[in-house]
Order: structure tokens, then sequence, then C-alpha cells
């Protein structure tokens, strides 16, 4: 074509284009959208106030031939259709953690603040990764971020840390810096430097410090499990033999992570010891506080932690004892300097020029897109403060050193070990059918499962070397001790029949 030629007149077809403002959140469909939002809340709000226990106790297999029946091809075409659905596939057989007889896992009830401040989250659906996504956002996060670092005693203006989605996450990011320290100090290949690397946590710690050995490239067998002691807290003697034993191999501390609330027993190791162990061997010093962070806003226990103000990462998850929904975690670190070595950028999202002048979270997250959790804690402690949640957590303490001596006057019922935060392990024997360890562990598996089943309560189960143990994991502070009462009886009433089942088919 000659330069200076006119060019082709483009032909549009005239057909309107589909527009979507009946589909999507916009300025135009704001009104329904509230309107679907208060059927939506209306429905759970009337099944939250009509819940009579934790659960209806379906089984796998009743669930999945509801749920595989639907033909996700097909829409029901409204979103009424949807909801009605939804409930009979979700909202009528779920589990409930706010019934006072949910005593399973470390779930908690949720504020009702943080509930509420979900709307905006998921409206807004902001992206944590750039200040450009989220302004505001980014800055409300640091600044809980610095608030957690002043709890844990850090000084909050070297402090640092980043909202993740559980402890599990906190935990891998926090050996993620452990491994890139320790190996910036060896020489040799990759391979050989990192075959060296061992982490000492208690064999009660949490199973993600060992999931990330694996995921970090040394293998599962780097994470060494040290005997713990009466209380199930780490052995602060053993860890010193064990230590010096790998160092006169060649091995290479890594990393001490302790653990302040352990899944099972609520213990918590020795921190003031463990930090002069990790000086002394030059490891990273990490304390995996998931379920005992509560304990950094409580008015009676807060000296539990002591020693915590010298770690050199912190896992809190809010969404245990802070009372928050799921996820709300953090890794808090003692150091802003220790993110430097997981620091990465992009010249399309965060280009490194900017690095000093815009405040990017995404260099320090292992996600890109996130969202938005640290709101809900925001709108919680602007609502109710930190003390009101420490009193709560207080709360389920204090319950569970009472449940104490529940499970004392019942000949049936064995605590394991005493109470240290807010879970009870014990074990069901009647002294007229003692019991192999086989049946024994049959049994404590029987109990639990019919529980479930009926619907009356939900309980937890563990195994301690080789016995199976039941559990109850107190996070309700709206839970009595009539509650308790009456799970404990039905444990022993539920045990009972099962043997006299066993003696009668025996006959």
């Amino acid at each position: 074509m000659l330069l200076g030629a006119s060019l082709p007149t483009l032909q549009i077809p005239d057909v309107p284009l589909p527009l979507y403002d009946d589909a999507l959140l916009c300025a135009d469909t704001a009104e329904a959208f509230e309107e679907a939002s208060h059927r939506a809340v209306s429905l759970v709000g009337e099944k939250f106030a009509t819940v009579s226990a934790p659960t209806t106790g379906p089984t796998p297999q009743q669930m999945a031939d509801r749920i595989n029946h639907v033909n996700l091809r097909s829409p029901l075409g409204t979103m009424d259709q949807s909801f009605n659905e939804l409930n009979d596939l979700y909202v009528k057989d779920a589990v409930y953690f706010h019934d006072t007889k949910y005593a399973a896992h470390l779930n908690c009830p949720v504020a009702i603040p943080a509930v509420v401040a979900e709307n905006f989250v998921t409206t807004i659906n902001t992206s944590m990764d750039t200040f450009d996504q989220s302004a505001g956002a980014t800055l409300i996060e640091r600044k809980l971020i610095s608030f957690t670092a002043e709890l844990i005693g850090f000084d909050p203006q070297n402090a640092d840390g980043i909202f993740t989605s559980g402890g599990t996450q906190s935990n891998l990011q926090a050996m993620l810096i452990a491994r890139n320290t320790a190996t910036a100090k060896l020489e040799g290949s990759l391979p050989e430097r990192l075959a060296k690397l061992r982490i000492y946590c208690s064999e009660d710690a949490h199973f993600s410090i060992r999931n990330a050995a694996m995921l970090l490239g040394l293998g599962y067998e780097a994470a060494v499990a040290i005997p713990t002691d009466a209380q199930h807290r780490m052995d602060a003697q053993a860890l010193r033999n064990r230590l010096s034993q790998d160092v006169n191999e060649g091995l290479v501390p890594m990393a001490i992570s302790a653990t302040s609330g352990t899944t099972d027993f609520g213990a918590i190791d020795p921190l003031v010891q463990l930090r002069e162990i990790a000086s002394e061997v030059g490891a990273w010093f990490h304390v995996d506080a998931a379920y005992g962070c509560g304990l950094l806003v409580s008015n009676r226990h807060r000296h539990r932690l002591d020693g915590i103000e010298q770690a050199d990462s912190v896992t809190v998850d809010y969404h245990k004892s802070f009372f928050q929904p799921i996820g709300s975690s953090a890794l808090i670190v003692r150091a802003s300097s220790s993110f430097e070595s997981i620091a990465h950028y992009a010249e399309y999202l965060n280009p490194a020029a900017e690095a000093a002048e815009t405040p990017n979270q995404v260099s320090k997250s292992l996600q890109t897109t996130r969202r938005f959790d640290a709101l809900k804690l925001w709108v919680t402690l602007r609502t109710l403060g930190a003390s009101r949640l420490g009193e709560m957590f207080d709360q389920v303490i204090a319950l569970a050193e009472d449940a104490q001596q529940e499970v004392a006057m019942r000949a049936q019922l064995h605590l394991v070990a005493d109470v240290q935060l807010s879970t009870l392990v014990f074990s069901f024997e009647d002294p007229e059918h003692p019991l192999e360890l086989a049946e024994h562990n049959a049994l404590a598996n029987q109990i639990r499962q019919r529980l479930y089943s009926s619907g009356e309560a939900m309980i937890a189960a563990t195994t301690v070397a080789g016995k199976r143990l039941l559990k109850l994991t107190l996070l309700n502070p709206n839970t009595t001790l009539a509650d308790i009462s009456e799970i404990l009886d039905a444990i022993c009433r539920i045990g009972t029949e099962i043997l006299a089942e066993r003696t009668t088919g025996d006959k």
C-alpha cells in the first residue's frame, strides 16, 4: 500500500456484545449483591441459631453419593437454587466448631468482627503482593506485624514479618531463611552443603518441620527428633548430647525449632535454655507458637512464653488462639534483614529499583497473589481489643485445668499428662475388662467414631508410644465444665457399651 493511501474501513458486525453485569460484581450489580449476601447470611445465621450438636455424623460415602450426583456442566440458573442445593450438600452437615460439644482439633469459634470483615476482604478482593494493588491494606498488614512483634518482645523498629496461610507455611518459610543463613556460611557445592544441615525439634513437634526439611532439599532425616521429658517438652540435655555427636560427625546445626504449644499436650519447650544452646552452636532459633500465641495477649499466663523474645523467628496462628477465621497466620522475624536471602524481584511486579521507596510485600512472601487476611485481625482488635482475646484464651486454659478433675473422677479414664494449655489426653481402660494393646487401640478408635456418628460430641485421638489415646482440645470460651462432664460421661457410656457387645459376641 502506498504511503498516504486511505486504509480500508473495519467492518464491525451489528450484533450486541454480551454483557455480564448480571454475573459480575460492579456498580450496576451492587444492589443485587447486597440482596444475595443478605440471603446467604440469613441462611447461615438461621443454621447457627438452631445448631444443637457439632456434627450430624455423616460418613464419607453418604456425602460422596450426594455430591457426585451433581452435574457441574448444568447450572441451576438462580442463586436461590444454588443456596438450597448448598444447604443440602454442605451447610446442614458441616462441622460446627462453635458448638460447645466440639472438642476435637485446634479449631476455634470465630470473633464476630472478623467474620464481618470477611465481607470487605472478599468483596473488594485486594491482592497483597504489591502496594499498587493494596494501598492501605499493605500498611494495615505492616502495622499488625509490628504490633505482634512488640507483643513477642522484639524491637518493632527492627523486626518484620509477613501474613501466611497457616502455621505450616510460616514454619516452612522460617526454615527456608534458616537454611539460606546456614549455607551462606559453608563452603563446597550446594548439594554438599545441604547434606550437612540438620534441624532439631522435639519428637512432639508439628509435622510441618519435618515436611519443611523435605521440601527444602534436606530430606526427612535432616529433621532430628529430640526426646521429651515427662511433660512432653524438649529435653535440653538430650539436645546437647545429640548436637555434640552430630557436630563431631561433621554435621551442621542449621536450626533449633522449639514449640510453644504442641498439638497433643500443649507443651512449651524450655525457650531460654534452647536459645542458649542455639547461640552456642550458631543455629537459627525458631519458635513455633502457632497454638500458644494466645499467651501473648493473656492477662494471666504471658510468663509461660518467657524467652520467646530471644527467638530469631516466631510462627503465630491467629486462627487458633486469637479466634480468627481460617486462614490467618504470620511469620515474625526479629531482624528485618532476615528476609534478604529470600527477596525476589520482577520488573513487571516489584522492580528492585523501587524496593526502597515502595512497600511491596511480595518480595518477602512465598505467595504472589495473597488475600488481605490481616483485615480480620485488624477489625477484631479495633472492636474487641487484645485484652478481650487474652481473657478468652485464659478461659479455655482454666476450663482445661478444671476438666482434669472431671477426668480423675471417672475410674475408667486415666490422664496421660498434666494439662499445660487447653488439651487433655487420656485413655479409656475398664479395670474389669483388661485389653491387649491392639484391642485397646481398636476400642479407642471405636469410641471416637461412635461418638461422632451419634452427633453428641466430637473428640480427637492420638497415639503415644504405640498406644491410642483420646483427646479433648478446648478452644471455645463458651464451653462449660458441664459440657465437658457430659462428653466424658458419653465416652464412658459408649466404651462400656462396646465392651459389653464384645463380651456378648464372645459368648
